[in-house]
């Protein structure tokens, strides 16, 4: 097989699709389709039918991947959307609420992405399951942010978890703590498909199973995945039936992707009447997200274009912040009979987004995936709504994670909003060391959650801890170098100081 692959590359390298290089591609698809037959021979009757979907789908993208080539995007095509077609959130705001806000919620299902583990934070399981804010998790707070929507205004907004199967087994088990509260809660599960050998373009994966020698031989192909695992639940056509009209889609570790109902009665009553197929919510660039996603105007249509896309000439211009001024939140409502139509015609088109990987035992993979966003392209009138950074609150590290827990915010049904006693609404900056990675160590470091009200700038290195009700003001700089340990003491109120060396509070 590896003749193969060395035959690729020096036919990939000419320039135009040599014949040969047909040849060699078509091998490459027809050993692929001979490893899926097998993988597929193993699984029990129970498991064929959605193995054999999600096998199906893996050969489509493959086919994809194998015949596209070079960058995504032609840079020179790339032009800023028009000024119409991405609205700031204060004229959608200023539009007002109908009389009858139950009516527009009635027809909306909140989806959250929930397929991601909380490894990158050192928690096993389910990121969605980390406490948050007072004990509650990410998925705690979600839940009572709908069950209030729907005692508020006597509704039945559902909410639907796409779970993966790294975090669908422990979800499930922790859904029937929920079995009392007013939200209607369903599951489904996104694709799971084979890695592939960097080398032999071959899939790793030998068998059905993901568990002891095979755990790492499958992956959930990204949030993209979406469309088609939905539709194939079965839980797509159920809402339809039920006279559902739009999803709202969005990351689960994301805080401030609440539902929003001047979004939704935008949505719902057009003021042109034509309705939009595609929201996307995107908000001003900051430094921190020079690598977001923006949105563009190619090819006559919006489009999202992500870093991986851009040609190495221009990622300098593409991060600028003067250029492309927004990125994409992921906070997304979409149309589910758009969803229907276009997954019926095979018609949702996403750029593969190609991530390689090391195993454990050193072996270099690549999986193949896909991001939600990128769809915004097939479907019709589509917009952007540029909306409030504090809807965009996401938690990826401890460093976020104190934010959100401190007295920056308050929780109200289960929805953080920044405290009115802070002066200025834009969030600190805060930037933890690597002795605050995993949760567990973060909070041991804490005595108590520092009172961060009047904080600019935080950063924090080496072996440092704080002691209870201890206030950060203005810029602080807080560096143990290695060997030296710094406990701040409690009730310690540091206003624009740095701080390093040796700095040990003794019981006496």
């Amino acid at each position: 097989m590896s003749r193969f692959v060395q035959d690729l590359s020096k036919a990939m390298s000419q320039d135009g699709v040599s014949q040969f290089q047909e040849v060699i591609l078509q091998e490459l698809e027809l050993s692929v389709k001979k490893e899926l037959e097998k993988i597929l021979t193993t699984a029990t009757s129970h498991e064929y039918e959605h193995t054999k979907k999600d096998l199906d789908g893996f050969r489509k993208l493959y086919h994809r991947f194998l015949q596209e080539k070079g960058p995504s995007v032609d840079w020179g095509k790339i032009q800023r959307p028009p000024e119409d077609s991405i609205q700031p959130y204060e004229k959608i705001k200023a539009r007002g609420l109908p009389d009858n806000i139950a009516s527009v919620l009635n027809r909306l299902v909140v989806v959250k992405l929930n397929g991601g583990l909380g490894t990158s934070m050192g928690c096993k399981g389910p990121k969605s399951l980390i406490g948050v804010r007072n004990e509650n998790t990410f998925l705690d707070l979600t839940v009572q942010q709908i069950e209030h929507l729907n005692k508020t205004y006597n509704t039945d907004v559902p909410l639907v978890l796409m779970n993966s199967f790294n975090t669908d087994e422990d979800t499930k088990k922790i859904l029937q703590k929920y079995s009392h509260c007013r939200v209607k809660i369903y599951t489904f599960n996104q694709s799971r498909y084979p890695r592939i050998n960097k080398e032999s373009l071959l899939p790793v994966a030998k068998d059905v199973s993901s568990s002891g020698e095979s755990t790492e031989a499958w992956y959930p192909p990204g949030h993209g995945d979406i469309y088609a695992s939905f539709y194939n639940s079965g839980l797509l056509d159920t809402f339809l039936e039920e006279g559902k009209e739009y999803i709202f889609v969005s990351n689960i570790d994301n805080l401030g992707a609440t539902v929003d109902l001047y979004i939704l009665n935008h949505l719902m009553n057009p003021p042109n009447g034509k309705r939009c197929e595609f929201v996307m919510e995107v908000t001003n660039k900051t430094r921190a997200d020079v690598k977001g996603g923006t949105l563009t105007q190619y090819e006559g249509k919006l489009r999202l274009v992500e870093i991986a896309q851009v040609p190495k000439a221009h990622v300098d211009e593409f991060k600028s912040v003067s250029k492309f001024k927004i990125f994409n939140t992921n906070n997304l409502w979409i149309s589910l009979a758009a969803v229907k139509r276009l997954q019926e015609q095979n018609a949702i088109d996403m750029e593969i987004i190609v991530n390689p990987k090391t195993l454990d035992g050193g072996l270099n993979v690549i999986q193949l995936e896909t991001a939600v966003g990128a769809a915004i392209k097939s479907f019709e009138n589509s917009l952007g709504i540029n909306v409030p950074r504090s809807r965009f609150l996401p938690v990826k590290t401890t460093s976020d994670l104190l934010l959100v827990m401190s007295n920056l915010y308050s929780l109200n049904a289960g929805s953080l909003t920044m405290s009115e006693k802070r002066e200025f609404p834009t969030v600190p900056l805060v930037k933890l060391g690597s002795s605050f990675t995993k949760v567990q160590d973060y909070l041991r470091r804490f005595e108590s959650i520092p009172d961060m009200l009047e904080l600019d700038h935080l950063t924090v290195s080496g072996d440092v801890t704080f002691g209870k009700n201890v206030s950060l003001k203005g810029t602080v700089i807080i560096i143990a170098n290695h060997g030296d340990r710094i406990d701040i003491p409690p009730g310690a109120v540091l206003e624009n100081k740095i701080v390093s060396g040796n700095l040990r509070i003794l019981d006496h």
